[in-house]
């Protein structure tokens, strides 16, 4: 059912069909509670306040462009990873109202990415190219690369009927919602990522989820050790485009957990065995963070309280 939107992008998430969920459901192995671990300061220096159970509070998770290839997909599922190769990713996420360290609960988390190749489902004619959440690459662009995606910000009707790598999962009680994904790929301009958005305020009926809005529309992001890993497993290892690092990226911020990058654990001898992903996601759950038009800059202020971010660089090695 499609209920009538304010926009495309403040999705309602109405046509989206309901399958059971489970309230404590989605604890994956090796993905407790105890998984969203983070600095307990913040990269000033300052102490970052925690709640009772020890979760440090984060600033708001830095907000980015949506990019143009976000589809309302009707995939209300964990295990998004249809036919796609690759290896495999166990996304855990926890989304927290960074204002009160409260979990959010009963939140619509979608995440889209692409696949080993850069190819993003629903867009299969675009080939890997660019566009998927960032500014245009500059320069000529390679020979045989599609043209006429809109890159960064504006959305691009979906040419066919593919919807492998997206899906939309409910956080459980705790504010934890679990993916079963393959580590993404790249594409020209873009380093490696995943998107994100988080709906609440809405009700999850048999019919749907129906109502609520946007509070936020993310990327997460993989450190260099894990990206150069993948890229001599295959089929990682046959994607000749042109590869853009973390550092080089234009919508990851450099602020490590609180600009979206991931903290990592995988065996360092075979990251083909699979890879374990966490983050504490905070969130304002009043905003409407809809991902359109240019990002905005990170917040300077995490609350009233003044609580400090946690912006240290988790990487495989802190696994």
């Amino acid at each position: 059912m499609t209920e009538p939107q304010k926009s495309h992008s403040e999705q309602d998430l109405s046509r989206r069909k309901v399958v059971a969920v489970a309230a404590g459901g989605i604890a994956a192995a090796g993905l407790g509670g105890t998984a969203f671990a983070a600095s307990a300061a913040d990269g000033r220096g300052g102490p970052a306040r925690a709640d009772a159970d020890g979760e440090v509070c984060y600033r708001l998770t830095s907000e980015t462009v949506e990019g143009p290839y976000y589809i309302d997909a009707d995939k209300i599922r964990r295990d998004v990873t249809e036919d796609r190769a690759g290896i495999p990713l166990l996304l855990g996420l926890k989304v927290i109202d960074s204002e009160t360290c409260r979990p959010v609960r009963d939140a619509a988390v979608d995440i889209w990415h692409c696949d080993a190749a850069g190819v993003y489902s629903g867009y299969e004619d675009q080939g890997n190219g660019g566009g998927g959440g960032g500014p245009a690459p500059t320069g000529e662009p390679p020979t045989g690369a599609p043209t006429g995606a809109p890159p960064g910000g504006g959305h691009a009707e979906p040419t066919d009927d593919s919807r492998y790598l997206r899906g939309t999962w409910r956080t459980d009680r705790h504010g934890q919602v679990t993916f079963r994904t393959v580590f993404p790929g790249w594409y020209r301009g873009r380093c490696v990522h995943i998107h994100v958005k988080v709906h609440v305020d809405g009700e999850w009926t048999d019919a749907g989820y129906e109502g609520g809005h946007t509070c936020h529309t993310g990327q997460f992001f993989f450190d260099e050790e894990s990206v150069l890993a993948s890229a001599v497993v295959e089929p990682y290892a046959s994607n000749t485009a042109e590869r853009t690092t973390l550092t080089e990226d234009t919508i990851y911020d450099q602020s490590g957990a609180q600009g979206g990058l991931l903290k990592l654990r995988y065996d360092k001898r075979d990251i083909a065995r699979g890879v374990h992903g966490s983050l504490t996601v905070g969130v304002d759950p009043e905003a409407t963070e809809d991902g359109q038009g240019s990002p905005p800059q990170p917040s300077t202020s995490a609350s009233a309280s003044g609580s400090g971010s946690a912006t240290a660089s988790p990487t495989a090695s802190d696994s």
